[in-house]
């Protein structure tokens, strides 16, 4: 019996060894990453020089007329090359591996999210959902007053769900319709839309990208998030309520236009809620990634794509057996002259890539800089020296001057041990912050190309001081009404 017993240990054991054998040799490597300190080498300085470079070409794109994410990409390449040499020059080579593999993990997640949401965002604008928005407005025969808070209220609404960059451009569009040569007008409205923008994006993780790291980092549940929208709303109005004074009240040039919801218009917007709603339960419930929710949610939007593709409304002169014909015979298929033939593909292709890129290029940039030493001597400053409340209304400011994705992207590397208070104020600063100054969000630099020559960077400047007084008052209201959620300030 005994003699029995032992065998069948020995066959387990035997069994063991095989599965360990089978097994990647990084399944049982520590995936530990154990950083250095190389803030005082050269090579260090040498990889905060290329960053401070290449965004020196980000700050100026308008003038260089070069896609931002160009540079970024091209440092990134540069500083982990230094930080490869450096750490296996220690005779480490794994760390700089690993790190590099994280980074490119977050990157992945921020990325097929990004595209989900911009390819639905393309398809509602191709189907006409946000052109029939604006020709709703441009045509209600509303005074140069009520369009100025019209559009700055529902760019708060729609930002949360659209995104502030998306929301920016449609409203941007609608008062230059409708204020024509106004240019006083124009100007105030779109200052007004860029702060409404950002702050509607502030309290939503689907709002800006930089709430929409905070929440997939798992830092802040989704409902949290909503005990910012009464700070957001007093960051909006501040600066509407004393810009809104230079408003005329008078009615504008009369403008007629029509516009055509295409079919499917408001299927495609019940899909994209199904598809937040989707992202937000895989987070909350299943524990999983939000990605995947929304990729999910990309799969129906392409399965009903195919449908709008094969209704025989969009090529009634295809021949009887095209419904026969293969998927991708379909695809080749054109549409007969005058008629729109539907491509979810195209949807995909207008997502803003060179944004995509751009993000890529500065969390590996960032990253790099980490992993050299750097965002622990800066968490060190910041959160350890000044403390967490003073640190997270600086992030804010440095938003104005930077852009808040690379701030943010630092600070969660950073890691600082805060409360959810905390973190909910950097997540409302890095938010609004940009809104200082028109370069300091995507909102802000997008509306100055649309609305070129009108809103620029200095007529958006001689009111920075009101929209200081909003962004004040609006860290004093968290602090005031979401006071339980901080332990240390």
């Amino acid at each position: 019996m005994t003699q029995r017993y032992s065998g069948v240990i020995r066959c387990a054991h035997r069994a063991a060894l095989v599965l360990v054998a089978m097994l990647p040799a990084g399944a049982l490597a520590s995936d530990e990453i154990r950083l250095q300190n190389f803030t005082s080498h050269w090579a260090g300085w040498l990889a905060v020089g290329l960053f401070a470079t290449a965004y020196a070409f980000v700050i100026a794109e308008e003038a260089l007329h070069l896609r931002k994410s160009k540079p970024t990409m091209v440092a990134a390449g540069f500083i982990w090359t230094i930080v490869a040499l450096l750490y296996s020059s220690y005779g480490d080579t794994h760390t700089a591996e690993l790190a590099v593999k994280h980074n490119l993990e977050e990157f992945g997640e921020l990325f097929l999210f990004l595209l989900a949401a911009m390819t639905y965002i393309n398809t509602m604008d191709e189907r006409g959902v946000f052109d029939a928005l604006r020709v709703w407005l441009v045509t209600r025969g509303l005074s140069l007053r009520a369009i100025y808070w019209v559009t700055g209220l529902l760019a708060f609404l729609i930002s949360p769900v659209a995104d502030n960059l998306t929301t920016a451009l449609l409203m941007a569009t609608v008062v230059m319709a409708v204020g024509g040569s106004n240019h006083k007008f124009v100007a105030a409205a779109c200052i007004n839309i860029v702060v409404a923008a950002n702050a509607g994006g502030a309290f939503s993780p689907f709002g800006d990208i930089t709430t929409l790291m905070v929440w997939q980092k798992g830092l802040v549940p989704f409902q949290e998030f909503f005990s910012l929208f009464v700070p957001s709303v007093v960051n909006w109005l501040v600066p509407a309520i004393i810009l809104g004074f230079t408003v005329s009240r008078s009615a504008p040039e009369s403008c007629q236009e029509t516009a055509e919801l295409q079919h499917g218009a408001w299927v495609v917007v019940g899909l994209f809620l199904l598809t937040i709603i989707m992202a937000v339960s895989a987070h909350n419930f299943l524990h999983l990634p939000p990605v995947l929710g929304m990729m999910t949610g990309l799969g129906f939007l392409k399965l009903y794509g195919y449908y709008l593709k094969r209704r025989s409304r969009f090529y009634p002169e295809a021949p009887a057996d095209s419904l026969g014909s293969s998927a991708l015979e379909l695809e080749k298929t054109s549409a007969p002259a005058g008629r729109t033939q539907f491509n979810i593909f195209k949807s995909l292709e207008r997502a803003e890539w060179d944004t995509l890129m751009f993000f890529y290029g500065i969390i590996l940039c960032v990253g790099g800089l980490g992993t050299l030493g750097y965002l622990a001597v800066g968490s060190q400053l910041m959160y350890g020296d000044l403390g967490p409340t003073q640190a997270n209304i600086l992030v804010g400011l440095l938003s104005a001057i930077v852009d808040n994705i690379p701030v943010m992207f630092a600070v969660l590397a950073m890691e600082p041990q805060m409360d959810p208070g905390q973190w909910l104020l950097v997540t409302l600063t890095a938010g609004v912050g940009g809104s200082l100054l028109s370069i300091g969000s995507a909102a802000g630099v997008a509306v100055m190309g649309q609305a070129r020559g009108i809103y620029t960077f200095f007529s958006h400047l001689k009111w920075t001081w009101a929209i200081a007084l909003g962004y004040a008052a609006s860290i004093w209201v968290h602090l005031l009404i979401n006071g339980s959620k901080f332990s240390t300030l």
